[in-house]
């Protein structure tokens, strides 16, 4: 058996014939599989508008713009989180804080956040953006955060990079119950893949055509957005700054036959989970399973011994590869990264992340595992962290 990593994407006939189909159309990009696929985003989330991108992080940094973040302003995340959920405000020549995260959930936590708003206020320097992420596919508090925002002002982008297919009470994740705008990932290792891609949805108009235009250089061709009247059919002005961040009609289309499967891929994973925390739940500490709502469960991520070393972590990973189970890590707390260290961010800021890292270990988690395989992890993993 080869090593089976910890995430994969699930290509069928069908995805590589809508592919196929629009390789033969008169479009590989700039036509209608993009509009399509950001139509049928929206009816799934429930959102009203939905502006696709080449990726999350390039979803992330318009998000960003259309809420006119900018130098001297504060953008708040969470530690555990990939780099872009906190690079994104850099782009935008704003400044980065971090609020620590909740022990179970690894979300970012509203306690703390409440406590570093009143803070913040004091000092004046609340944030203009805060970014909670929707870890390993679970929402955060979500409402508990938005009722923070009613009384600090601030406003709310949800990066749901692991988390399309996702559930709260009320609503799907992407319907912006409580944000002015979600973020979504298709690369190849999320819940469904357009190869490399993003979205941001947001009910939110104004918002909506100003992603649309930030994607594509700053244009428009709308003629109530330009400084003058039209010059003919032709014609397009660029309004302001903007990136080449479109999405192609090829990843689009892919995109589009992937979303028809994300009932099934997301039930699967939640299948392969339940089955997961009861084989290792006197082993390790298992991910929570939310007691409203779904999570879409990108990742599979135990805690292991409250004494665990990075060297004795690196040794059950080389165990695990060696018998042919690949995991990894998500993710390195950002302030303790070099980049983040120069603004004055050191070890000991966040401990809850800190410990998080120390603990942390994503196994194989994808819809397509078969039954021996699961069970080949299971297997292997209760006899690698019995024996470290």
């Amino acid at each position: 058996m080869s090593t089976i990593p910890y995430g994969r994407q699930y290509i069928d006939a069908d995805d590589i014939e809508a592919v196929v189909e629009t390789l033969k159309s008169d479009f590989l990009t700039q036509g209608p599989k993009v509009p399509e696929f950001e139509a049928a985003i929206s009816n799934y989330v429930g959102s009203n508008f939905t502006v696709a991108v080449s990726s999350a992080t390039a979803a992330l940094h318009i998000a960003c713009l259309a809420l006119d973040v900018g130098p001297n302003d504060w953008v708040w995340t969470s530690p555990i989180s990939f780099v872009a959920s906190a690079n994104c405000a850099i782009y935008c020549g704003a400044k980065v804080d971090f609020v620590d995260i909740d022990a179970r959930s690894f979300n970012l936590c509203p306690i703390r956040l409440k406590e570093k708003l009143e803070k913040a206020k004091l000092e004046d320097k609340l944030p203009k953006v805060v970014i909670p992420i929707h870890m390993a596919g679970s929402a955060p508090d979500l409402s508990a955060i938005h009722e923070l925002s009613k009384e600090y002002g601030f406003k709310v982008i949800e990066d749901a990079s692991h988390a399309i297919g996702a559930k709260m009470q009320n609503s799907k994740v992407g319907a912006c119950e409580y944000s002015d705008i979600t973020v979504f990932s298709f690369h190849p290792v999320k819940i469904i893949t357009t190869g490399e891609g993003g979205a941001c949805t947001t009910n939110n108009k104004n918002l909506a055509n100003r992603m649309q235009r930030l994607r594509s250089h700053g244009i428009t061709r709308n003629q109530d957005e330009m400084t003058e009247a039209s010059h003919g059919p032709w014609y397009y002005q660029q309004v302001e700054l903007g990136f080449n961040y479109r999405l192609t009609d090829l990843q689009a289309a892919l995109g589009i036959s992937q979303l028809k499967k994300i009932e099934n891929a997301v039930a699967r994973r939640n299948q392969i989970v339940s089955r997961y925390n009861n084989e290792f739940e006197s082993h390790v500490v298992t991910p929570l399973i939310p007691s409203m709502g779904r999570s879409a469960f990108h990742l599979y991520i135990v805690q292991l011994d409250e004494e665990m070393t990075n060297t004795k972590k690196s040794k059950l990973a080389l165990t695990l590869r060696e018998n042919g189970v690949g995991s990894n890590l998500h993710y390195i707390p950002i302030h303790t990264q070099p980049y983040y260290r120069q603004f004055g961010f050191k070890l000991g800021d966040y401990p809850i992340s800190e410990s998080y890292y120390r603990r942390a270990l994503s196994l194989p988690l994808f819809p397509s595992m078969t039954e021996e395989q699961i069970t080949h992890v299971i297997q292997t993993f209760k006899k690698s962290i019995s024996e470290l």
